[in-house]
């Protein structure tokens, strides 16, 4: 992930200057462990600050409202407590090259600062400090004790004390192009490590970009560069430093990330806030993603393993008691045939009642003949009982095996991260699992329950433009079938596989036509545990015709009046 460097930091604190100076404080909301957002009013605008002290993802831009749901951390609270309905009226750098921004409140514009809030933008070490008029500190995003740092603890009602002084070389305009090569050039190694060591307020980020430009690559020796090379490394240098005064910057999307330079651009950006908010909400978002999709899928297959181990268990017991009439029929053997049975026996052979073929019984020989057919007799009443206590214990775990097998198929179609709705589709399953008590997390913040979520569901058009709504999840397919689905409209479903609820819209009176039913076939095979099938057997049918089990998990409905296609999911992995 790339950092924030001091070139990135200064673009954007110059352009929030620019345009939200001054601006009050309306409202506080701490996203995350590690983000607060700040709501900016100014004469002309409204929006939210985000200041995120996360150890690989800090940054300062202007970002997306928060989310509707309650925020239950102390940090906000405390900063609203002290901010709320003052004004932001200074956003400066504590010196100069330092990744330390301090956000100056006053009681209106003009007035000398009552608080100050220090964003520490510095990787793992990033923080975000509350203090007073007089720099002591109110509150902490992240407290150091003197355990953990003796250098500079940070703790609430001590002074705050800067980060210690940068120790390399500043760069400067004025330094010369011969004091610089012979800087650079002092020990012979790679271009951007020896840049890297010589001057502070450089990142491997933008060295990357400026040697791309410069057309020469990072690994290159110092010595084995010619005068050209220098010359237009030099040019590029002096390009930095004049953008870093003039405030000039050109925000750009890079093949792997972001610029600030315009320095191998793939595409412009409207402006550095969006690059910042879009960079690193997705950056998250994917670290996310990948997190609860691999702790999702763990949890599924270690509960699933356990469940198939007892189901077997049950299913063997089962076909123990399919022996239960075997022993009533060697019971009346024995008692029809007791003039056969002699003292001691401990075993005897009788001609089947309906075959005449042999059967041997074995027997107890401390027992006579009567008690040996009684203690048969037994075994077949205790079978009998066995298989009416296990058959419904079997049928109950196969129920909550199907059920999480439908979970287990909706984690696998959400395979990689593209939009933050694949991470919320991941966690309205992770809030479905707590929901069922199959995941414990006290921590975890439920979203509100409302519906709105129906912008996402997948979306797609059939070859007559109708449109198809697929669920992500076992939420999404009951709100699909149960609450989205009209009277007209058509519900598909891969038979007897885990898979998405998927309904096709139609208008009254529309009718589709085989190649719309046949795509949306096999879009419902496509979005199935069957995925990687040439064929998977599809059920369609009115929703008035699919109903939900009383007292049923989330995502298991029943269905009659059906008709079956053939779907072909390949044709949908194949964008056809």
């Amino acid at each position: 992930m790339q950092p924030v460097d001091f070139t990135t930091l200064t673009a954007a604190c110059s352009e929030l200057r620019a345009n939200w100076l001054p601006s009050r404080i309306e409202q506080v909301y701490q996203r995350d462990r590690y983000t607060i957002a700040m709501a900016l009013r100014t004469l002309k605008q409204r929006s939210w600050l985000e200041i995120s002290w996360h150890p690989q993802a800090a940054h300062i831009c202007i970002g997306d409202p928060p989310p509707r749901i309650p925020d239950t951390f102390t940090f906000s609270q405390q900063l609203i407590h002290q901010l709320g309905g003052l004004a932001l009226v200074g956003i400066e750098a504590i010196a100069p090259w330092e990744r330390v921004v301090d956000l100056q409140f006053a009681r209106r514009p003009g007035e000398s600062a009552l608080y100050h809030l220090y964003a520490e933008i510095m990787g793992k070490y990033s923080n975000v400090i509350l203090t007073d008029a007089s720099n002591v500190i109110i509150t902490a995003a992240h407290q150091v004790s003197q355990q953990q740092s003796s250098v500079r603890p940070i703790q609430t009602g001590q002074t705050y004390e800067t980060p210690p002084k940068l120790t390399g070389t500043i760069p400067s305009l004025s330094e010369s192009q011969e004091r610089w090569q012979e800087r650079v050039s002092l020990v012979p190694g790679g271009i951007k490590r020896q840049l890297l060591k010589s001057y502070s307020g450089l990142s491997a980020a933008l060295l990357e970009l400026m040697l791309l430009v410069a057309n020469i690559t990072p690994e290159t020796t110092t010595d084995t560069l010619n005068p050209d090379d220098w010359q237009r490394l030099f040019k590029r240098w002096q390009e930095w430093l004049q953008t870093l005064e003039s405030c000039k910057f050109q925000p750009a999307w890079t093949l792997d990330g972001y610029t600030v330079m315009g320095w191998g651009a793939v595409a412009t950006a409207k402006d550095i806030q969006e690059v910042l908010n879009r960079y690193y909400t997705d950056q998250i978002n994917q670290q996310l993603f990948s997190q609860l999709r691999h702790q999702l899928s763990q949890k599924l297959h270690n509960i699933l393993a356990k469940l198939r181990n007892k189901a077997q268990t049950f299913a063997e017991r089962l076909q123990q008691s399919d022996r239960a009439d075997e022993y009533r029929q060697k019971a009346d053997l024995l008692m029809a045939h007791l003039q056969n049975w002699e003292p001691g026996m401990k075993e005897i052979t009788l001609a089947d009642f309906d075959t005449g073929k042999p059967v041997a019984i074995a027997l107890q020989p401390d027992k006579n003949a009567v008690q040996n057919a009684q203690s048969l007799y037994k075994q077949h009443q205790k079978l009998k009982r066995a298989r009416s206590a296990v058959e419904p214990l079997l049928l109950e775990v196969l129920v909550e095996i199907e059920y999480l097998e439908q979970v287990e198929a909706a984690i696998s179609q959400i395979d990689k991260y593209q939009t933050a709705e694949d991470l919320q589709a991941l966690e309205e399953i992770r809030e479905e699992l707590i929901s069922q008590k199959y995941l414990e997390d006290p921590e975890y913040r439920s979203r509100s329950t409302n519906e709105a979520a129906i912008s996402n569901f997948y979306r797609y058009r059939t070859p007559n433009d109708f449109e198809v709504l697929i669920g992500r999840n076992n939420r999404q397919n009951d709100q699909l079938t149960f609450r989205v689905a009209g009277d007209y409209d058509l519900w598909f479903h891969a038979q007897e596989i885990p898979g998405s609820h998927v309904l096709l819209r139609l208008e009254p009176g529309t009718v589709p036509e085989e190649a719309d039913l046949k795509f949306v076939a096999n879009l419902a095979a496509y979005y199935s545990r069957a995925r990687q099938s040439d064929q998977v057997p599809v059920v369609y049918t009115q929703p008035k015709h699919v109903y939900k089990p009383k007292g049923a998990k989330p995502g298991i409905a029943i269905y009659k009046q059906e008709r079956i296609l053939w779907g072909q999911p390949q044709l949908i992995a194949n964008g056809h």
